[in-house]
């Protein structure tokens, strides 16, 4: 350890294998370079220094600019020394008078970016140490710490700090949908947007939510009640512009908040000189008196209604053609049922009927079973799980349905390949029906519901640990999951391509990844939400396409969510409905597009819980998109 304060690391040669200098964190030390390319990152807090909110970049063209650490547009800067545009390369120099200067060595170019005052250099008396700190409330401060030679205490001033004027001109001192005011201290609050509270009590930097989401779906209101937006003004306040669509100056005040009312896809209306429409999450708010913008929030409310009435001769009319159609329809169903029903059962009866000779085996502990034990254990085939018909196990049967033709041979492989594959993540194969035309799998029953949310939080749990209980947080990647057989290419012929080698990666990974983005803790949110919300629906993510509906899981829940209709997901299932409607919040929080929307993996196993209330998340941005793109056609 050097006196600089440089920890050097020497092999036998002298020769440098470590400087801390040459890996500056949140602090620069005199003597220390902060060269082209390179970064300060504050701390969470004094006591946690792992990596907190915010940043200051020496860039390559030449300016020193201060953002929030998950910013990446120059829009979300708060300082910079406008140093950009003279094609020099500056360093940050912090020399031992405590002079804090940028410089040029090619060009012999220098900036001064603070020059140290008499007073505060050393004396006969005292010696003076001197660090530039960005702090974790975003601020870059110059810190003298002056030591007496005399046995006094020692002091620690600041003697310059950016940005100087107002600590709300920090972006992200207060979270989304909320705007900053400081007093006359100095110290910070911050206040939610009209119809918004925050997202948690005890901690009102995180961020606000809406108390009331809206009705662009029209499952929202009964016989009794109706939803109803209205538009809640405020003035004085500031906000980053990310607008989606602005009309022209002409467009009055009304007129403004009526386009935003008209379009579910817009909450915010932004009226200046002209009308602009901004979707959630807002960002970067603070109070400004006098500005000339205001804003309008799009606020729901309940209010009572009347039931128009129809006319007696039109109900009667639409009741009769809906009768007649179905009966119809039915007919053409149950004609279309004895055909295929015909044809399959021609194209597949001389399907071989070897059942056990093929399969055995002597290091395969798994059995043939009769379609009758089958179909008697499962009621038929009304339902996947079943007993076993010595009463003792529970099981899991997948019926495979219009396998391709001549893949006997290709299933026999499967299922004696999956026999032999044992892992505590994967549903173990007890035994199969191998009978005429059936094909069909027997495995340990999935978990009941209760299990299935145990095991959702020991997954959280364990994801927890990785990123917050260990020194050094580890990105997992990819969250392990319950999965099923693995034989989607045995189904349709048609399909054997459209899954393979995205399955677990398009479904899973988080939107970041194809953005050009940091990747943080954060992927492996988005990725735990997805496999949260598959456990509840007992589906995996892409074969909600199969099904012919959007592929996006979390839209499909959000969908479920505001039409109150959840029991229907996991119809005929014991379950708590309270806590069902729990953790499909999580999942859908999980999966948000923007990463600092998401939630830690702490804050979720403690909503898992119950230990903490789960607000109503926004909508999902594909869910979000979807309305503008129908809006717009």
């Amino acid at each position: 350890m050097m006196d600089t304060g440089n920890f050097v690391l020497y092999d036998i040669k002298k020769q440098v294998l470590l400087s801390t200098f040459a890996s500056p964190t949140d602090t620069l030390l005199p003597g220390q370079n902060l060269l082209p390319g390179s970064q300060l990152f504050s701390s969470v807090s004094d006591t946690n220094h792992a990596t907190g909110k915010y940043r200051l970049s020496n860039q390559l063209d030449g300016n020193l600019v201060m953002y929030p650490v998950d910013a990446v547009d120059p829009d979300s800067s708060y300082w910079n020394t406008g140093t950009f545009g003279n094609n020099y390369l500056f360093t940050v120099f912090l020399d031992p008078n405590g002079t804090l200067w940028m410089l040029d060595q090619k060009a012999a170019v220098t900036n001064v970016l603070f020059l140290t005052n008499q007073s505060s250099k050393a004396s006969s008396d005292t010696d003076v140490y001197f660090r530039l700190t960005l702090d974790a409330d975003g601020i870059l401060r110059l810190y003298s710490h002056v030591f007496f030679r005399q046995g006094r205490a020692p002091v620690t001033k600041i003697v310059w700090l950016q940005p100087s004027s107002d600590r709300c001109n920090v972006k992200g001192v207060c979270g989304p949908n909320s705007f900053c005011h400081a007093s006359s201290n100095g110290k910070t609050s911050c206040s939610c947007l009209p119809g918004f509270e925050f997202s948690s009590a005890n901690q009102s930097m995180q961020g606000c939510w809406r108390m009331q989401t809206g009705g662009c779906t029209g499952n929202n209101s009964n016989d009794d009640i109706r939803l109803v937006a209205t538009m809640v003004e405020l003035k004085n306040t500031s906000w980053s512009d990310f607008s989606y669509a602005v009309s022209p100056p002409t467009t009055s005040i009304e007129a403004c908040k009526d386009l935003c009312l008209a379009d579910c896809a817009c909450e915010i209306a932004r009226f200046d000189s002209y009308c602009s429409k901004q979707m959630l999450p807002m960002r970067y708010g603070k109070m400004f008196p006098g500005s000339n913008t205001t804003l309008f929030v799009k606020v729901y409310t309940y209010e009572s209604k009347g039931s128009p009435r129809k006319t007696r001769s039109g109900s009667v009319a639409i009741l009769i053609s809906g009768a007649a159609l179905a009966v119809f329809s039915l007919l053409v169903l149950l004609v279309s049922t004895l055909l295929c029903k015909h044809r399959l059962s021609t194209r597949y009866m001389r399907a071989p009927q070897q059942q056990d000779l093929e399969f055995y085996d002597e290091s395969i502990a798994i059995r043939s079973y009769s379609f009758q034990d089958l179909e008697l254990s499962t009621d038929g085939f009304a339902e996947e799980l079943g007993v076993l018909t010595n009463g003792n196990k529970d099981i899991a049967v997948k019926r495979l349905e219009r396998m391709v033709e001549n893949s006997e041979r290709e299933f026999q492989r499967e299922v004696r390949a999956i026999a032999q594959t044992h892992h505590r993540n994967l549903v173990r194969l007890l035994g199969f029906c191998n009978e005429g035309i059936h094909r069909l799998l027997v495995s340990d029953a999935v978990p009941s519901w209760s299990n299935r949310v145990a095991v959702a939080l020991d997954v959280a749990s364990g994801l927890q640990y990785l990123h917050e209980e260990i020194e050094g947080p580890i990105i997992h990647w990819g969250v392990a999951k319950i999965a099923d057989f693995g034989l989607a290419k045995l189904l349709i012929g048609n399909q054997t391509q459209t899954f393979t080698g995205v399955r677990g990666t398009r479904g899973y990974l988080a939107p970041e990844w194809s953005k050009n983005t940091a990747i943080t803790v954060k992927v492996d949110v988005y990725s735990y939400g997805v496999m949260l919300l598959e456990m509840i629906r007992c589906k995996k993510s892409m074969e909600l396409k199969l099904a012919g509906e959007e592929c996006n899981i979390s839209e499909w829940a959000y969908e479920y969510l505001i039409s109150s209709d959840l029991k229907k997901v996991v119809a005929g299932e014991c379950i708590n409905e309270v806590e069902l409607e729990r953790i499909v919040r999580v999942g859908i929080w999980c999966t948000q597009d923007q990463p600092v929307t998401r939630p830690t993996m702490k804050s979720v196993v403690q909503m898992i819980e119950g230990s903490a209330e789960v607000r109503r998340p926004p909508p999902p941005a594909s869910f979000s998109q979807s309305l503008v793109r129908s809006g717009s056609s």
